[in-house]
């Protein structure tokens, strides 16, 4: 039986670890809480680790971010196939 890969934006995340913590503290079991969530332990510790302590701003802020950088890492990367091939170019003449 395999599930379906989700996908959760930002804002999900951070709503459900907060549903998790007041579970938790409600005196849930770790596997209530994660049944209920529908994620694995392994997820919701990756989340924690990135997503701890955010607020919703912070983590659209945060994945505008890792986007923009993303691009201008494409760009970067394309300069430097420019530069090799017209160096290639230079070499023949």
């Amino acid at each position: 039986m395999s599930k379906k890969r989700r996908r959760h934006s930002a804002e999900q995340i951070i709503k459900k670890l907060r549903n998790a913590d007041a579970m938790l503290a409600a005196g849930k079991s770790v596997g209530e809480v994660l049944q209920s969530l529908e994620v694995s332990e392994a997820t919701l510790s990756r989340w924690r680790t990135q997503y701890g302590g955010m607020k919703s701003k912070e983590a659209k802020r945060l994945k505008s971010l890792e986007e923009e950088n993303n691009r201008l890492k494409r760009i970067i990367a394309d300069q430097a196939l420019d530069i090799s091939m017209l160096k290639e170019i230079a070499k023949g003449n």
